[in-house]
């Protein structure tokens, strides 16, 4: 069995009004040395499988189809053997 922590962002060239919106929020705090916030989301996946490559395969196609939007965001992964 393999736990997959998945990170998923925005890409470089979408806007992000989340970020924006919590970067003025740390700057309104007083963190001031705050140059850019960028939200994402962070996914735990549980996949019950033998082979690391067969892991990867299906945790690659869970992320090109529902997990990420591949138009607008990108991902990475990794993968620990529990």
């Amino acid at each position: 069995m393999y736990l997959a922590k998945v990170y998923v962002t925005l890409k470089p060239t979408v806007s992000d009004p989340q970020g924006r919106t919590v970067m003025g929020g740390l700057k309104s705090l007083g963190f001031s040395s705050v140059a850019d916030v960028r939200v994402g989301k962070y996914l735990e996946v549980r996949i019950e499988e033998t082979d690391r490559g067969q892991a990867e395969a299906h945790l690659t196609e869970m992320c090109d189809k529902l997990l990420a939007n591949p138009v607008i965001e990108e991902y990475r992964f990794e993968l620990v053997e529990e």
